[in-house]
Parts: structure tokens; sequence; C-alpha cells
């Protein structure tokens, strides 16, 4: 019973400290970033917004929204984000993805059709690592730059303070290391 306890308890604490380095390794946004093309993940007006600016300020020739639901227009995508000119002739909207995977694939095929070679992923911060994850199996020899947006709603300068918050995060590192477990499946 007590080898039992002991194989428990260790298989926590290498979940325990696999959770904090994860946690730690989170990205922070670089000062001026620049790549071929700028792609947003969907998942709230942050994430959106801070894509558009990038792209408006010429960080990146093109920019994909990547899955979008299929009753929104790249017109009202536009006018929430208060795309500008750039925005209007720039901006090529994604409806095709439903998760990360699918984000990941649908951006392989707008960036090979485009022929770019270095992208900024633009996602919410807890879900970047996940997110590169993905992009980076379903593209290989491209160059990402992480732009992490704050959801208003995630306190992760306190996180243990904030049950939602913990639950997310924890939620996020399943989710990370099933990426990682199919990544290496495959």
């Amino acid at each position: 019973m007590r080898t039992f306890f002991g194989v428990i308890l260790g298989a926590l604490l290498v979940y325990l400290a696999g959770f904090l380095i994860f946690l730690a390794r989170m990205p922070v946004q670089p000062a001026n970033p620049h790549a071929d093309a700028i792609v947003a993940l969907t998942g709230g007006h942050a994430r959106l917004d801070t894509a558009v600016a990038l792209l408006e300020r010429g960080a990146g020739q093109r920019l994909l929204i990547s899955g979008v639901d299929m009753e929104t227009e790249k017109e009202t995508l536009g006018r929430i984000a208060e795309g500008g000119p750039r925005f209007a002739c720039c901006a090529d909207v994604g409806y095709v993805a439903e998760d990360t995977h699918g984000n990941a694939e649908e951006t392989a095929d707008w960036a090979h059709a485009h022929n770019f070679k270095s992208l900024i992923i633009v996602t919410a911060r807890y879900h970047m690592p996940r997110a590169l994850r993905e992009f980076a199996e379903v593209m290989p020899g491209i160059v990402f730059t992480a732009y992490p947006v704050e959801n208003g709603s995630v306190d992760m300068a306190s996180w243990w303070k904030h049950r939602d918050t913990a639950v997310l995060l924890q939620r996020e590192y399943i989710k990370y290391l099933g990426s990682l477990a199919m990544t290496a499946i495959s």
C-alpha cells in the first residue's frame, strides 16, 4: 500500500512541477514584431483588436482571422476591430477551423497559398503554448512569433487566488499535455 501511495504522490509532484514550468514559460509580447503575416485565433475581442492593430501598423503583409463563425462577415469583424485600409485589402477570414488543431491546418493552407515563411500568432497568453505546438507540428520550417494577449477575466499574476483562473489554466495544461502526446504518437 505504501508503494501505491508513493507512486500516486510522485505522479502528482511531476504533474505539479510540469504545470509550474508551463506557467513560467508563458510567452510575453515582443516589442516590435514583424513577420510575413499575422494570424489571429478567434476567442475574444482582445485577440482580434490586437491582430488588426498589428496589421494596420505594418507588422505583416496580411492577416488571417482563423476559426470565424460562418455567420460573421469580414465587414462585421472590421467594424468591431476598427480596421482601416490595410484590413480592407489584406485581411482574410477563415471559416473552417473549429479547434486549435484546425486553426493550424487552416493557417497552413493559407500560408502555403501565399508563400509565407514567418507568422505572428495572436491568441490568449494561456493558450499560446498549445497553439505554437500545434502550429509547429503542422508547419515545420515556418518561423513563429508569439504575440500573446491578456484576457481581462484571467489574472495570470495571481492565478492561484482565483478558482476560475486556476481551473482554466489546469484545463489548458491538460490540453497541452494531450497535444504533446498526440504529436509524439504521430
